[in-house]
């Protein structure tokens, strides 16, 4: 017990100090778990620590991340993605293992070892490059989704991979096969016993639903099991929730949650198939589950500690020893396999149309050898495909690679992406129209006010950041111009100058607070409607001098808590009477709190913010509490028009 207890200390310590420290340096959260590890390492080097189990253990996070994504995606989603999944994964698969292998075999390599190394390092880290994505927000980009894409064929090509390695097994290799289990515990990560069952290859528990079956047969169970999956998420997930349910304990929904994941990925094994690929269809199938945001909330937080766990391990793992006495050819090769699928997603991404920015960010994201690799080695060698003495090197390679990837993307965001804004910035298109409306951004916020004001009469002078956006909208006859519209000549050249109203609708809190003070002391006479994204943003924008703020969610919410009012019997009347007096009460201590933010003082150190947050708490209260209902008692009475004093001070305050 102490020794776990240790270990975990040992764990939790260096996460704890880590990767505030990384983040904070805008580093990543990936690359603090990667450096603690490494500087752990001796610890657990002292304490004779198996790293090595630890990691198999860790690497269940990759299986329960690919589950959540799976809840993110419907089925006609990931039908919707066949041309990417297909055309843009297969060829960087195949590709990058046919030039790795090509470069094998001039390094003297014979082909079939070659080979299994081109399929090991043709998968990409999906655990680092997810992370790094979500973390950074680039998720829902062109390059992000591509990036998705291919994670998700490659994460599906393992199977095949696992299925056909064996059959590059060299005889000559027999006296080495006895070397594997002895490397495991000096060598990189993921050697060892070929212990990949947690990513479901079925071999390392010796427990097989398929041992000794032919290939129709295995085949036959392989479908079978998939089939009891995809069966079950759909007609078990509802009552079991419902049986859980009536126990009334949030303990057993987490249980539940656990339960699912770890038996799905528990049946893939046992057949032979990837747990991860299992979990992610399990996820599919319960995309348009009632419970998927129950499933969602109860594994994220294992996921999210399991996941930097396994970073952890991989900083741990690191052979220094091996790695400083063949330094410059591990540092030569990692660099050349970096360089090398750059090249080769680079190639893609322009048969594919991705431009600029996506395109690098396509690229230098997937550069990295994957967390999948390490299972693949050790398989490998297990099947004496790959001596030990080069597994062991190849599995520096995969580690230094995963560790350099953080890197790159801070690379993309603060050396390539700012040189790309300034291509696009010098490709902006020439307004030919000016009108005295300007609206900077289309998207689901813009384009619902250029709607509204279309089908008035006016004609807005539009303009987006968006080159797919603008595609999308040009055929249909709207005018929209390509360009950064937070840049001073750009709204000189929409007609700043002479324009009545800007409606400030992209999503960036920083070019929205930028652009407010700008256009507020270069052009008083302009009347600007500005997005907030939150309250704070309000203060923000306020200080900066805009008066007509519309916060992104505030309306809907309203009529959210309206429709909550009736839903819980309150008269129609009342509960609209209720929601307009909430939101004239509301603005009106929003005026009250913006005129004490100081965006130069932090909020906690503004006394007068805190006085009058207190005051306004203090006030609510005795709304509250003191008449027995918020915003005055209920009335029994029809239906009538909402009071005219109340409408008027709606109507003064946006004015």
């Amino acid at each position: 017990m102490t020794d776990f207890l240790l270990l975990a200390t040992i764990f939790l310590v260096a996460g704890v100090i880590a990767v505030p420290i990384a983040s904070r340096l805008g580093l990543g959260s990936v690359l603090g778990y990667l450096i603690a590890g490494i500087v752990i390492s001796p610890i657990l080097g002292w304490l004779h620590v198996d790293v090595i189990s630890i990691q198999h253990f860790a690497e269940f996070g990759v299986v329960m991340m690919l589950f959540l994504v799976g809840l993110e995606l419907e089925p006609k989603l990931l039908w919707d993605m066949r041309a990417k999944l297909l055309g843009l994964g297969g060829l960087q698969v195949t590709g990058t293992a046919a030039a790795v292998m090509g470069i094998a075999m001039l390094l003297g390599q014979p082909w079939s070892i070659s080979l299994a190394i081109g399929l090991v390092f043709a998968l990409s880290s999906t655990a680092i490059v997810l992370q790094t994505l979500n973390e950074k927000g680039l998720m829902k980009s062109s390059g992000g989704q591509s990036s998705f894409s291919v994670l998700l064929f490659q994460d599906i090509a393992v199977i095949p991979m696992l299925a056909f390695i064996p059959l590059l097994a060299m005889p000559e290799l027999m006296d080495l096969a006895g070397d594997a289990a002895h490397g495991a515990d000096s060598h990189g990560p993921g050697h060892g016993d070929s212990h990949g069952d947690d990513h479901g290859d079925g071999h390392g528990s010796g427990l097989s639903l398929v041992e000794g079956l032919n290939g129709w047969q295995t085949a036959l169970v392989t479908v079978g099991a998939i089939g009891a999956v995809i069966l079950g998420g759909v007609y078990l997930t509802r009552p079991i929730f419902r049986f859980i349910a009536m126990a009334g304990l949030r303990e057993l929904f987490t249980a539940t949650a656990l339960l699912f994941v770890v038996g799905i990925a528990l049946l893939m094994s046992l057949v032979g198939v990837s747990a991860a690929l299992g979990t992610f269809l399990a996820g599919v199938v319960l995309a348009n589950s009632e419970y998927r945001h129950e499933l969602e909330s109860d594994i994220d937080p294992f996921r999210g500690l399991l996941l930097g766990l396994f970073f952890m391990t991989v900083g741990a793992g690191i052979n220094f020893t091996l790695l400083f006495e063949n330094f410059a050819s591990i540092i030569g090769l990692t660099v050349g396999l970096i360089l090398l699928k750059i090249a080769i997603l680079l190639i893609l991404a322009r048969i594919f149309n991705l431009r600029g920015g996506d395109k690098w960010l396509f690229g230098l994201g997937l550069a990295q050898a994957g967390e999948f690799g390490f299972v693949l080695l050790s398989f490998t060698v297990a099947n004496q495909v790959i001596p030990t003495s080069v597994a062991d090197n190849l599995l520096l390679i995969v580690a230094l690679s995963m560790l350099l990837t953080p890197g790159l993307f801070i690379l993309y965001e603060r050396v390539i992406l700012p040189r790309y804004e300034k291509e696009q910035e010098e490709e902006a298109d020439e307004i030919d129209e000016k009108g005295d409306i300007i609206i900077a951004g289309h998207g689901r916020f813009g384009g619902m006010v250029n709607r509204m004001l279309r089908t008035a009469g006016y004609t807005p002078t539009v303009l987006d950041y968006s080159a797919e956006q603008l595609e999308a909208l040009r055929p249909f006859g709207l005018k929209v111009f390509f360009g950064d519209a937070s840049r001073a000549d750009l709204l000189h050249a929409a007609g700043i100058e002479e324009a009545k109203l800007l409606v400030i609708a992209i999503d960036n809190k920083e070019q929205i607070t930028q652009m407010v003070h700008y256009v507020h002391s270069t052009y008083p006479h302009v009347h600007i409607i500005a997005r907030a994204i939150d309250r704070t943003h309000v203060y923000d924008l306020y200080a900066a001098g805009c008066r007509d703020i519309i916060r992104d969610v505030f309306d809907s919410s309203v009529r959210a808590g309206r429709s909550a009012f009736e839903a819980m019997g309150m008269h129609p009347f009342d509960a609209e009477k209720a929601a307009q007096e909430f939101v004239v009460d509301d603005r009106r201590l929003l005026v009250e709190m913006a005129e004490v933010y100081d965006p130069n003082i932090p909020t906690h150190l503004n006394e007068p913010l805190v006085a009058k947050t207190k005051e306004i708490i203090e006030e609510m209260d005795a709304k509250i509490y003191g008449s027995g209902h918020a915003f005055n008692s209920r009335l029994d009475r029809g239906w009538m028009p909402p009071n005219l004093k109340d409408v008027k001070a709606i109507e003064d305050e946006n004015s």
